[in-house]
């Protein structure tokens, strides 16, 4: 099939579909603003253009200069499908393209906070489900959102990102042990982004409570964003640096070798659809404390396979993560639990075979 993904090259999301239904010898196309490495020869790169000076002007000339574009790339590519990941923006210009059929995935904010915020963008939000032909979500949660914004229960599809349990297992981290990079000690990570949204700094904020009676532990904080700095500002205010590691983007294909290398995996955002990083520890048997969130709750069921604590209570975080560390047999148990889970709900390859199935049926109703 040819398939055509309008969607943020920068992102491990994208990658992740577009390099699988590129090495399943699908023709994929991929129109993005960015350019971006990790990707097959094969895939075929289109550029949108993006003027930066004077944003509060050319931001109208620049959707107007897509929206062109786009109409000439997908007119151009001819596609079977198109899929548009995020449905602000991306989804937005799918829709704009005339084009059908149209897939939109939903990632988390893009429907949990976006339209919430703006009305502008709820209007966009509930057309563009309206015209779009399939809506893909992660999390019942999701799925419940999408409806409340008039989605055709119909065209909803709930489909995990997938793991590759292959390349995310605690067999991953006894070579990493083995090399340079993982001090010593107890390790508690954390695979968030530094935004806002993930709320890092209510992790750092337990970091002293957690030393106060275990020392020795260490925390790695892998990710960037905005708040880097700040972040690192409040690690020094706090006395905590020397035991707090901000290792910064990494290659996802080393991921897994920090995960499994680790005891504790915590998640302190305040929003959140299915987590990949949560499923990625899961699958390392990495034993997880994460915010009370619905979407969490689907997959973490408090005490038994993690522990889930009320969004911003620090007190509640530095025992939950104690009492893991204290806790070897628990953590190993939690571990195993989780990575069963993975193989049932969320192995990478099954997901994507319904993903391909939905392009076939979606690309056969056109040619009827």
């Amino acid at each position: 099939m040819k398939l055509c993904y309008i969607a943020d090259a920068e992102s491990i999301h994208t990658q992740r579909w577009v390099n699988y239904f590129a090495h399943r010898g699908h023709e994929v196309h991929l129109i993005s603003f960015k350019l971006w490495e990790g990707y097959p020869k094969s895939v075929r790169f289109h550029k949108l253009t993006l003027l930066t000076r004077l944003w509060t002007v050319s931001r109208y000339i620049n959707w107007l200069l897509w929206f062109i574009q786009i109409r000439r790339f997908v007119h151009r590519i001819k596609p079977d499908v198109i899929d548009a990941h995020y449905i602000t923006a991306y989804g937005y210009l799918a829709i704009a393209s005339g084009f059908h059929p149209v897939i939109i995935n939903v990632w988390g904010s893009d429907i949990l906070i976006s339209p919430k915020q703006k009305r502008l963008y709820r209007f966009l939000t509930k057309y563009a489900l309206k015209k779009t032909d399939v809506v893909i979500c992660d999390s019942a949660l999701m799925q419940s959102e999408l409806l409340q914004l008039g989605a055709n229960p119909s065209k909803i599809r709930i489909i995990y990102n997938g793991i590759d349990t292959q390349k995310f297992g605690p067999h991953c981290g006894q070579r990493f042990k083995d090399g340079p990079g993982i001090p010593e000690g107890a390790m508690v990570i954390s695979t968030r982004n530094l935004r806002p949204v993930y709320n890092v700094e209510m992790l750092i904020r337990a970091v002293p409570l957690v030393l106060e009676r275990e020392p020795q532990t260490r925390f790695m904080i892998i990710g960037e964003g905005e708040q880097r700095k700040a972040l690192e500002n409040l690690a020094v205010s706090l006395g905590i640096s020397a035991n707090v590691s901000f290792i910064g983007w990494i290659h996802h294909n080393m991921l897994s070798d920090y995960l499994a290398s680790s005891d504790v995996y915590v998640s302190t955002s305040v929003s959140d659809s299915t987590s990949l990083s949560l499923q990625e520890a899961m699958a390392c048997e990495v034993a997880p404390v994460v915010t009370d969130l619905p979407a969490n709750r689907e997959w973490i069921t408090e005490g038994e396979n993690g522990f889930l604590v009320p969004v911003g209570d620090v007190p509640v975080l530095a025992d939950r993560i104690v009492y893991l560390l204290r806790n070897k047999k628990l953590r190993e148990r939690i571990g195993q639990a989780n990575r069963k889970i993975i193989m049932v709900r969320a192995e990478y390859e099954e997901e994507m075979s319904r993903v391909e199935k939905i392009y076939q049926e979606q690309g056969e109703g056109k040619k009827r």
